[in-house]
């Protein structure tokens, strides 16, 4: 493995993180606090664990079992448990529990509010328990302290065929708690016809609206993205808007989900799969968060090395972004910056090389200091930083 960039890495290895380097033991979830922290989130024989590092991921606390009775926990790269931390130092945990029944599943809410010392008994976030999807669950934590988790959903596709109509794609789903995860109220149905098995990207903005970002199936099969914004505390109905118009026709799901951040002065920022027409690849665009006008998909990565699973992170007018690509001589984590909101960027920048598998590359602001994480097979956790 060649790991390259700017100034130290961090990297822990399999003894130190207890790594599991299957394909599902990669698939790891990242966060920071206050502090600077760094919190990881994974699952090992149906339990979900966690853990911190102090310094900067060099090394990791002994990790504390979220779950007590081990479940079949979804961990594959689309679908894998989050964490996030509140400005209180909650720490917060999703999952997807798979279920006998093939694509069905039930998403599943802990919460530690002792520092990650250990969780509250977990329970299931939505009320209806049919025995259907629920799954590829995203989880946001918004300034004020609310709580939003979104996910698939198929119950509406399941009532369609029951009363013989037509249904495309499934819905997408949210449930918000506003009493530090104690419960969450009902859940409610966000959109319709979205893409089965695409991860839902989400993030907050500074007065707590949440946005969502994900892959829609638009008329004529069109697989292209749709957003909406969640108002403080869920009021109002959201509205949803087109955020891509590639109009990629495929009949079946992609497994690629999108990257999301909120822009410094304006609406956010887009990274996205686009398979339509003869040139294939990643999109990267600015999205206006009020007359929702975005700026021309701007093409990304070597599509003959199949550019992929975008990552952003924003910081006042700096703008990161990372992602995978890969051939026959093995799996490239490429990155680009942007100085000035990401009205230009730099030239891509190869930032890790390997023979082996690579998880999706993940952003974390470490006190004011923006590194990449990825996972790898060979070295286990790397962190690297990246100039401010």
């Amino acid at each position: 493995m060649v790991v390259l960039g700017f100034g130290y890495f961090s990297q822990v290895n399999a003894h130190d993180s207890h790594a599991d380097h299957s394909a599902s033991g990669l698939a790891i979830s990242l966060t920071t606090d206050s502090d600077g922290r760094v919190w990881q989130a994974r699952t090992s024989k149906g339990q979900v664990w966690v853990s911190s590092s102090e310094d900067a991921g060099q090394h990791f606390s002994p990790e504390v079992a979220v779950n007590t009775k081990p479940m079949k926990v979804s961990a594959s790269a689309e679908a894998r448990p989050k964490i996030a931390i509140a400005s209180n130092g909650n720490i917060y945990l999703s999952w997807t529990e798979s279920l006998r029944k093939a694509y069905a599943g039930y998403v599943w809410f802990a919460r530690s509010t002792d520092g990650g010392k250990h969780f509250d008994d977990p329970y299931i976030v939505h009320q209806d328990r049919a025995e259907i999807t629920h799954a590829f669950e995203a989880l946001q934590v918004a300034a004020d302290g609310t709580i939003t988790v979104a996910w698939v959903d198929k119950r509406d596709l399941v009532a369609a065929k029951a009363a013989g109509k037509t249904y495309n794609g499934a819905g997408i789903y949210y449930a918000i708690s506003t009493d530090q995860g104690k419960s969450f109220m009902p859940e409610q149905k966000l959109a319709d016809s979205s893409c089965e098995c695409c991860r839902i990207a989400m993030t907050s903005k500074p007065d707590s609206t949440v946005a969502v970002l994900w892959r829609h199936v638009f008329e004529g099969s069109e697989r292209d993205h749709a957003m909406a914004e969640i108002n403080k505390a869920g009021a109002g109905k959201p509205a949803i808007v087109r955020a891509s118009y590639g109009r990629w026709k495929i009949d079946g799901c992609p497994h690629h989900g999108a990257s999301l951040a909120v822009g410094e002065g304006f609406g956010y920022h887009l990274a996205y799969f686009d398979g339509a027409g003869n040139k294939p690849g990643l999109r990267l665009v600015r999205m206006d968060g009020q007359a929702w006008v975005m700026t021309p998909p701007r093409p990304i990565g070597d599509p003959k090395k199949n550019a992929g699973h975008p990552a952003l992170l924003s910081v006042g007018d700096k703008v990161w972004l990372a992602w995978q690509e890969r051939n026959n001589e093995g799996m490239d984590m490429m990155t680009m910056t942007s100085l000035d909101g990401g009205k230009t960027w730099g030239l891509p920048t190869l930032a890790i090389h390997s023979a082996g598998k690579l998880d999706y590359p993940q952003w974390l602001n470490v006190r004011g200091q923006s590194m990449l994480a990825v996972n790898s097979a060979e070295k286990g956790l790397i962190l690297m930083p990246y100039p401010q």
